[in-house]
């Protein structure tokens, strides 16, 4: 009997003991209900992200457009970021392109500064260019090409910009 009692004896003080954890449970149970579901919706909601982009991937195939680009170059400390290197290019574009009253010289220069961010464009994505090997309009050829291709890569320039056109010099 002695343990009989001294087990209720425990219980009972257990349950005064818990009795405000249990009051406390009961006036917030709505709060916790609510983090609870939140946590819920939100965990779903990434899932769905997560499916969704997954088979955007697959759709596009975009391992297979990412393949062919060697992404070392991205690591490199002399690299320049892209975002510096398309905005090096907007703005020597507009020179290039606006730039009347100027010097021969200082348009030489703004075209070679403007094709060597070409070139480096190029590198950073890997596409292939032949600026350096051409001269005369076999260069002003492939500089429009290459700005095509840099347009396509997601490159705004100004000189790709569809109905935008350059005057000859």
């Amino acid at each position: 009997m002695g343990v009989g009692r001294a087990l209720l004896l425990a219980l009972a003080f257990l349950a005064v003991a818990s009795l405000p954890a249990a009051f406390a449970l009961l006036f917030c149970a709505d709060e916790i209900l609510d983090r609870v579901v939140c946590g819920y919706t939100e965990w779903r909601d990434r899932r769905r992200e997560r499916r969704t982009i997954a088979k955007l991937d697959r759709a596009i195939e975009a391992d297979a457009l990412t393949r062919d680009i060697d992404l070392s170059e991205f690591d490199r400390e002399d690299r320049r970021p892209l975002e510096q290197l398309a905005s090096d290019l907007r703005r020597l574009g507009s020179q290039r392109l606006g730039g009347s009253g100027r010097s021969m010289v200082w348009h030489g220069a703004v075209l070679q500064a403007y094709d060597d961010r070409l070139r480096r464009a190029c590198r950073a994505l890997g596409i292939t260019e032949h600026l350096s090997e051409l001269s005369g309009v076999d260069q002003e050829i492939e500089r429009v090409r290459v700005e095509g291709l840099l347009h396509a890569a997601g490159m705004s320039l100004p000189a790709a910009r569809a109905g935008h056109h350059q005057r000859h010099r």
